[in-house]
């Protein structure tokens, strides 16, 4: 199966270009659902024939669904190492199901906002992501797909436990949901250690850009549960909202502080960020996000001639290493993406009306 990246390259993420609640400063919600099928080993200790198996199980299910079909399911060993990145860069797959290994595949939605990961740690992995913060939205949009999947595949499941995973830590609901929220103005007052310490004491975790395993970039912080046994998947979302808003009142008051005592070296960095932005004719991935969290901290403090943050989003998006070589058609050493990069971020911010 060939993935469409010329297609997915031009259309952009449908689910992203959308507006959501709180966008200027959540990036983005995302759902997670992790389920196993009865009576086949859990993809650590599975057998080929048993992986190959949850694949054709998948196959045939997908295809009795609406808007799916067995030819939206990608297996993962026939995509090369830049399509997989490119996959990775979407948020649509995980390190683990891009890394080395067969039997994996990928499923998703046209607008890209629904997913299925298969034969990842656990047989299946529902995913749904939602623009801005819509913890509600995204597990109705995750669970609906959930039951339709339910209904053709028999889960592994326990009346005492829940849904059975690889991992202990999943056994329950099997739920993660998390949210990607910029937190440029604690990290720039030094507050974000607290901040976050706190966060992780009521039993929630942070974690990089791309989730778990991954690096914090340009002040975006991924910010998720951890408890999946002993409490309902309302809960966990009930709970999840609230230390969010927390966070947010946190970088709230940051901000004020910022602006009270440092007003003219905020304004200065953020001008300047988008200066580079305009006119660099060399642009790394790390400066590019950087520059980008400057400028959406200038986009939530309302300040003038700011760009749109829907072509802002794009940028943090379609500027990544993968997204720059496959739109330009061919592998491109550091040099040339930094160059290819630097372009595209010219053409998008003019395309936007945004012009100096």
């Amino acid at each position: 199966m060939t993935l469409p990246v010329a297609d997915m390259l031009q259309g952009g993420a449908k689910w992203f270009a959308e507006r959501g609640p709180l966008q200027d400063r959540i990036l983005s919600t995302r759902i997670r659902l992790a389920r196993n099928l009865r009576q086949l080993r859990f993809p650590p200790r599975a057998l080929p024939e048993e992986l190959n198996a949850v694949l054709h199980r998948v196959e045939n299910t997908l295809t009795h669904l609406d808007e799916w079909g067995p030819d939206r399911l990608f297996p993962m060993e026939r995509l090369s190492p830049l399509e997989r990145q490119f996959l990775l860069e979407r948020h649509l797959a995980s390190h683990d199901l891009t890394g080395d290994g067969g039997q994996r595949g990928l499923a998703f939605s046209p607008d890209e906002g629904l997913g299925l990961l298969v034969n990842e740690e656990d047989h299946l992995r529902v995913q749904a992501l939602r623009p801005g913060l819509q913890l509600d939205e995204c597990y109705s949009i995750a669970n609906h797909f959930d039951d339709q999947l339910e209904a053709e595949l028999e889960y592994a499941f326990s009346e005492d436990f829940g849904y059975l995973t690889a991992c202990p830590t999943n056994v329950g609901t099997g739920m993660r949901a998390s949210v990607l929220i910029h937190l440029p103005a604690l990290v720039l007052t030094k507050r974000i250690k607290k901040v976050l310490a706190s966060v992780q004491q009521v039993g929630l975790a942070v974690r990089g850009f791309y989730g778990e395993g991954s690096d914090v970039h340009g002040n975006f912080f991924q910010i998720s549960n951890q408890m999946t046994l002993g409490e309902r998947e309302s809960q966990t979302l009930l709970n999840l909202e609230r230390v969010i808003h927390q966070v947010l009142e946190h970088e709230d008051q940051a901000r004020d502080l910022l602006l009270r005592d440092a007003r003219m070296q905020i304004e200065d960095k953020i001008q300047r960020a988008l200066g580079t932005l305009y006119h660099a004719r060399l642009l790394t991935a790390e400066e590019t996000i950087a520059l980008v969290s400057a400028v959406r901290l200038g986009i939530t403090l309302e300040l003038e001639e700011m760009p749109p943050i829907q072509a802002i989003n794009e940028i943090l998006l379609e500027a990544q290493p993968a997204h720059v070589q496959l739109r330009e058609g061919r592998e491109l050493d550091a040099q040339e993406r930094n160059v290819a990069r630097a372009r595209y971020v010219r053409r998008q911010l003019a395309s936007a009306g945004a012009v100096r």
